[in-house]
């Protein structure tokens, strides 16, 4: 349990060097525990608006021992529990190797008894119904109602019955990230997988940049900028520091440095596209390869970084794609990444982002869903038809292959009996101390211990 006398309890004790125990991430009573202390009581991303266009449309999501049916009818977005209240089968199967189920529907029919249900969730057929001796009201027949909302373009779900409005949990970040309207993405590829670690362990190693020199060292060769982490209540950010004059660079479209930055944005725009597949678009790659012949040798760095951006939004806008506005100083404030609590990223931009989220696996705590999705913006009726698809670790690109390395030996180690507890660096893995800080509230144990 929480030691009250040294647990790291506000904001400004983050700032310090704190130690973080191993229980959250092996223990098994711990990982029992979630479901009900945490994830039945947070907001959940559940999935995209786009995923369910017409009325009828439906996915579904599951967590743990819940399951969710999420619903487009003619009056909005609804969802439900994905359970007939009358036994207690699920009413819609997941398909095996998929990640959730989804199609469409006028009507849903319990595949045991036959229980039948609208699209609002009132029962409309019970066979003998007149056995149950008039005990069988609408409340006791009708489908379990879960809170439900959108923001960004994603669904989201709360199972708590008290569930406050899902705006006020996403702040700060819904308020950070409006200026880059993400609901106007559209996914480029989207990836899943079941992997051997605790997802709060997969959600970390992406949850900061203090990892990049020597996991992905491939990168050094076109910079370094120093990374930091914040916390923002509920949730995080990430970003680098940038130079004075290059602000835009604090956020993910970033120049290469070294040598002539005309030649080394495109050499590591090129390299990203092919090993990661994800932090930029065509049109970005493209435009760094006209650099050289657009922009004479000895340009600076900053006038380098303007006109490459300013070159890409215009070939995009030539194409039909327009790329929000978003004022520099509000891009090295929102940084690359925010981590919303409990278990989602959104790695921004103003033409792409790359997103992460992870889950229980059932209750064992050495296994999560891992899933990533890199989104950009498309001509009107030109984005691809993506759907979830199950990849092995081994055919991920390559950068992410370094980060499940990373993620299955942090899960072993974790439980060697010589580990004595995570050692977050303060200014660059803060992020990871905030997560905690936080779970430890829904959980009511493993908070963030000061170092001494």
């Amino acid at each position: 349990m929480i030691d009250s006398s040294r647990s790291a309890g506000d904001v400004s004790d983050l700032e310090r060097p704190v130690t973080l125990g191993p229980e959250a991430y092996t223990s098994a009573d711990y990982a029992r525990a979630e479901s009900e202390r945490l994830f039945r009581k947070a907001w959940l991303q559940a999935g995209r608006l786009e995923d369910i266009p017409e009325p009828g449309d439906f996915i579904t999501y599951q967590l743990g021992p819940d399951s969710v049916i999420v619903i487009r009818t003619d009056e909005g977005i609804a969802a439900y529990h994905n359970v007939c209240p009358h036994r207690g089968r699920r009413l819609i199967d997941v398909p095996a190797r998929q990640r959730n189920a989804r199609g469409k529907r006028k009507s849903f029919v319990c595949g045991y008894h036959g229980w039948s249900f609208d699209l609002a969730g009132r029962n409309i057929y019970i066979p003998h119904a007149d056995d149950w001796q008039g005990c069988l009201s609408a409340d006791r027949t009708g489908l379990g109602r879960v809170a439900v909302d959108s923001w960004g373009g994603w669904i989201w779900i709360n199972l708590d019955g008290k569930a406050g409005p899902l705006r006020d949990w996403l702040e700060p970040a819904a308020t950070m990230l409006d200026p880059y309207q993400l609901q106007n993405m559209r996914p480029r590829w989207r990836k899943w997988v079941v992997f051997d670690c605790n997802w709060k362990v997969a959600m970390e190693a992406f949850a900061e940049t203090y990892h990049v020199s020597t996991t992905h060292p491939e990168f050094n060769a076109f910079g370094q900028f120093r990374g930091w982490a914040r916390n923002q209540g509920l949730h995080s950010n990430i970003g680098y520091d940038a130079p004075k004059g290059q602000e835009e660079d604090a956020g993910k479209l970033r120049l290469g440095t070294g040598g002539d930055p005309r030649l080394t944005t495109a050499e590591l725009q090129d390299f990203t596209w092919a090993n990661a597949n994800t932090n930029t678009t065509l049109t970005m790659v493209e435009a760094a390869r006209r650099l050289k012949d657009e922009l004479p040798e000895g340009t600076p760095p900053a006038e380098v970084s303007r006109h490459w951006i300013a070159s890409a939004r215009a070939a995009d806008a030539a194409r039909g794609v327009d790329w929000p506005m978003v004022e520099p100083g509000h891009t090295a404030q929102a940084g690359t990444a925010w981590q919303i609590f409990p278990n989602f990223q959104i790695g921004h931009a103003v033409n792409n982002m790359l997103c992460y989220a992870a889950r229980p696996y059932g209750a064992d705590p050495d296994k999560c869903i891992f899933e990533a999705a890199v989104y950009e913006l498309y001509p009107e009726g030109e984005a691809p038809l993506t759907e979830w698809e199950y990849t092995e670790p081994a055919d991920w690109p390559p950068v992410l292959q370094q980060d499940f390395a990373n993620m299955a030996a942090v899960q072993q180690g974790m439980k060697d009996g010589g580990f004595r507890g995570a050692l977050p660096n303060p200014y660059m893995e803060r992020s990871i101390a905030s997560l905690h800080q936080n779970l430890a509230r829904y959980m009511g144990q493993g908070a963030p211990q000061p170092l001494r």
